[in-house]
């Protein structure tokens, strides 16, 4: 798998927010801006491998993350330096309100739940 990232300069508004336009990236975004660069399996690790491949990607592509293949495993990293030169006060302004968001922690127990329903 090559990974994809848009250089600095390349970074577009619209490729952002649309790829924060998702509550479960949104999650994983903030997870990953609270705690440092973390392994891919750790983020949202109640979320299924396939479908966070999906939201890595578009986080990836979009510049909103780096992603980094170390020894059998990827590592996530916040573009805050490249997102805060292109869009200052952008990354703050939607992650802010997410350490209180009960909606976004709703859609993350949707997902518990689904699963646990699944594996009954």
């Amino acid at each position: 798998m090559i990974a994809r990232h848009p250089k600095r300069e390349d970074i577009r508004l619209e490729a952002v927010l649309t790829a924060l336009g998702n509550p479960i990236r949104l999650a994983a975004v903030r997870t990953i801006a609270v705690g440092g660069e973390h392994p891919c399996c750790d983020v949202l690790p109640q979320i299924p491998k396939s479908t966070m491949t999906h939201h890595w990607r578009a986080l990836r592509d979009s510049g909103v993350v780096w992603q980094r293949h170390i020894g059998r495993e990827y590592r996530l990293e916040l573009r805050r330096e490249d997102l805060d030169s292109r869009f200052p006060g952008l990354l703050d302004s939607i992650l802010g309100p997410l350490v209180s968001d009960p909606l976004t922690q709703e859609t993350i127990a949707e997902y518990d739940r689904s699963r646990q329903g699944a594996s009954a």
